[in-house]
C-alpha cells in the first residue's frame, strides 16, 4: 500500500485511498460498489417489472396487444443501442458525470412512465428509460473491475451481480405486488426513492473524474455511432417483433434484417478503419473476452429465456395470477443472491472454468427436470427446479465475469465490459425469440398429434366424451347442450395438454444450449483463480 506522499509515475502524489496499482482501498471501495450495483439493480429490474404488467396497461390506455408490446421493445431496444457506447460516452464525459447522468435520467424517464397519460407518451418515456439504463449496466460493472484488485474482484462482483442475476425475478414478484395493490403506474414510481439515493451515494462516493480525457479532443465518430443505431437497433426490433409478425413473412421484418445485417457490416468496417471509434472492437483480440463473450450470450438466452417460459407457463397454463407467478420466482432469486455471495470468496481461488462447468451441467440438469411438468404441476411441482436454477445460474454468471474481464488490462475494462453486457442482453433477446417461435411452432404440431388420435373409432376417446356428458346432464343440461360441452372440454384439454408438452420442449433445448457451450471453456482463462494485476494506467 502506498502512502499519502507516495508519488506514481507521474508527478502528483497520489490520493491516501488509492495504492500502487491504482485501486481504491479502505471502506470506500465497498461504498462504491454497493453504489454501483444499486444503478445495476434498478436497470435489470426495470426489464422484466413491466412484464406483469401489460395487460392493465392495455386496458387503461386502450392499446392491443401488438401495440402494447413496444412498452417491452422500445426498453430493451434502447438499451442495447446504449450498452457498447456505454464506454465511449464515459470517457467522453467522465465516469462519475455519465453514471450520474444516466441514473437522473432514469428516474425522471421512470417518472414520465408513471404520469403518462397514452401509449405514445408511454413508450417514448420507455425509450428515454432505456438509453439511460443502458449506461448503467455495464459502467457499473467497468467501476467494479477498476476499483478493486484481482483478490477481491469475487466478492465485488457478487455484491453486483446478485442485481443482476436476482433482478429478472426480483421484476416480477415486485411488479405483481405493485399492479394488485397499487396499479400498474406504481410500477415506475417506485423507482424515484431508489434512484434519488442512488444518484446521493453516486456523488459521495464515486471517484472524481480523471484529468481532460484524450476521447475529448478526439472527431465524434459519428458514422460509428449511426451504423450501430442503425445495426442493433434494426436486429433487436426483429428479435422482439418477428414472432408476432410472422417472422419473414412480414415486410417490415424482412427489411429490418437486412438494414441490421448491412448496418452490422458497416459498422464494423468504419470501427476497425477508424483511428477513435466509438466502440473499440479490438477489444475482442483478447481470447477470453472473444470466447467469453459468445458464452456470456449462452448465459443470456438461458437466464431470460427460461424466466420468460416459467412465468407464461404459470399463468397461462396453471391459472396464476400476478402476485402469485411474483412468489413462485421469489426463491429462486433469493437461491441467487445467497449464491452469489457465498461463491464470491470462492471464485478468487477456484479455477473459473471449473465453477462455469459445474453451473452449465447443473442449470442443464434443472432444465431436464423443468421438462417433466404436467398439467397437474404446481407450486410444489416447481419450488426446487426454480431454486436450484437461481443456484446454478451463479456458478455460470460470476466465474464467467471474472474469466471474461478479469485478465483485460484497466485500459480496456470499459469497453469490454461493454460489449461483454450486450451480448448477454442479445442473448435474452435471441433465447426469448427462439423460445416463442418454438412454443408456437411445438403447440401446433402436438395439437396435431394429440388429435389425430382423437376419432369416433378411439374407444378411450368415446369413453372420455360419454362421462363428460353424463356429468353435465347429471348438473341439469340437456343431452345436445352437454353434447357440445363436452366436446368444448375435450377440446381444451388437447389444447392445455399441447401446451404443457411445448413448455417441455422449450425447456429441453435450453438445457441443451448449455451442454453444447461446454467446449468454449477451453478459452477462457482462470479467472479469479489466475489472473494476473493488470496494469494500472
Amino acid at each position: 500500500m502506498t502512502t499519502v506522499n507516495k508519488r506514481s509515475s507521474g508527478d502528483r502524489p497520489k490520493p491516501a485511498t488509492v495504492n500502487e496499482s491504482g485501486y481504491i482501498q479502505g471502506p470506500l471501495k465497498w461504498a462504491i460498489a454497493f453504489t454501483a450495483s444499486l444503478g445495476a439493480i434498478l436497470e435489470v429490474i426495470d426489464t422484466s417489472i413491466v412484464n406483469v404488467a401489460l395487460t392493465d396497461i392495455q386496458a387503461t390506455l386502450g392499446a392491443t396487444v401488438s401495440e402494447v408490446g413496444w412498452v417491452v421493445s422500445g426498453y430493451a431496444i434502447a438499451n442495447v443501442v446504449l450498452i457498447p457506447l456505454s464506454a465511449w460516452l464515459g470517457d467522453y464525459f467522465g465516469r462519475k458525470t455519465y453514471f450520474i447522468f444516466s441514473l437522473i435520467g432514469f428516474t425522471i424517464s421512470s417518472v414520465l412512465c408513471g404520469l403518462s397519460f397514452n401509449l405514445p407518451m408511454l413508450i417514448a418515456a420507455r425509450i428515454l428509460q432505456g438509453l439511460c439504463g443502458g449506461g448503467l449496466l455495464a459502467k457499473a460493472q467497468a467501476i467494479l473491475f477498476e476499483t478493486f484488485p484481482p483478490a477481491e474482484q469475487g466478492l465485488a462482483q457478487a455484491v453486483f451481480g446478485v442485481g443482476v442475476i436476482a433482478g429478472p425475478a426480483i421484476g416480477p414478484t415486485l411488479g405483481g405486488f405493485l399492479v394488485d395493490g397499487l396499479g400498474w403506474r406504481w410500477i415506475f414510481f417506485v423507482n424515484i426513492p431508489f434512484g434519488i439515493i442512488a444518484v446521493a451515494m453516486s456523488l459521495a462516493f464515486l471517484p472524481k473524474n480523471k484529468d481532460k480525457s484524450d476521447t475529448q479532443n478526439q472527431a465524434v465518430d459519428w458514422w460509428g455511432i449511426g451504423f450501430l443505431i442503425v445495426a442493433v437497433g434494426s436486429l433487436q426490433t426483429v428479435l422482439e417483433e418477428g414472432e408476432q409478425d410472422d417472422w419473414f413473412s412480414s415486410g417490415f421484418i424482412i427489411t429490418l434484417a437486412i438494414l441490421g445485417i448491412v448496418g452490422l457490416g458497416l459498422f464494423i468496417w468504419r470501427e476497425l478503419k477508424t483511428a477513435h471509434p466509438a466502440v473499440d472492437l479490438r477489444v475482442l483480440r483478447h481470447r477470453s473476452l472473444a470466447a467469453g463473450s459468445v458464452l456470456s450470450a449462452v448465459v443470456g438466452m438461458g437466464l431470460y429465456g427460461a424466466l420468460f417460459a416459467v412465468p407464461i407457463f404459470a399463468q397461462s397454463v396453471l391459472q396464476f395470477t400476478a402476485t402469485q407467478t411474483g412468489l413462485l420466482l421469489a426463491p429462486g432469486a433469493l437461491a441467487s443472491a445467497i449464491g452469489m455471495v457465498l461463491l464470491g470468496k470462492l471464485s478468487s481461488i477456484v479455477d473459473a472454468r471449473f465453477l462455469i462447468a459445474i453451473g452449465a451441467v447443473g442449470s442443464s440438469g434443472v432444465m431436464f427436470q423443468l421438462a417433466a411438468i404436467t398439467p397437474q404441476s404446481g407450486t410444489d411441482d416447481l419450488f426446487w427446479p426454480l431454486v436450484l436454477r437461481g443456484a446454478f445460474t451463479v456458478f455460470m454468471f460470476l466465474p464467467l465475469s471474472l474469466a471474461v474481464l478479469g485478465p483485460l488490462p484497466k485500459k480496456d475494462v470499459s469497453a469490454g465490459s461493454g460489449f461483454y453486457n450486450l451480448t448477454r442482453q442479445l442473448g435474452g433477446s435471441i433465447g426469448i425469440a427462439l423460445l416463442t417461435t418454438l412454443l408456437d411452432r411445438r403447440q401446433t404440431f402436438h395439437r396435431a398429434i394429440l388429435l389425430s388420435k382423437l376419432t369416433p373409432y378411439d374407444v378411450e376417446t368415446n369413453q372420455r366424451l360419454n362421462l363428460l356428458n353424463g356429468a353435465l346432464q347429471n348438473q341439469g343440461m340437456d343431452a345436445a347442450t352437454a353434447q357440445q360441452q363436452a366436446l368444448a372440454l375435450l377440446s381444451q384439454t388437447v389444447n392445455t395438454q399441447a401446451a404443457v408438452l411445448s413448455y417441455a420442449d422449450c425447456f429441453r433445448v435450453v438445457g441443451i444450449g448449455f451442454l453444447c457451450s461446454l467446449p468454449l471453456l477451453l478459452f477462457l482463462g482462470k479467472g479469479g483463480a489466475g489472473v494476473k494485476a493488470p496494469v494500472g494506467h
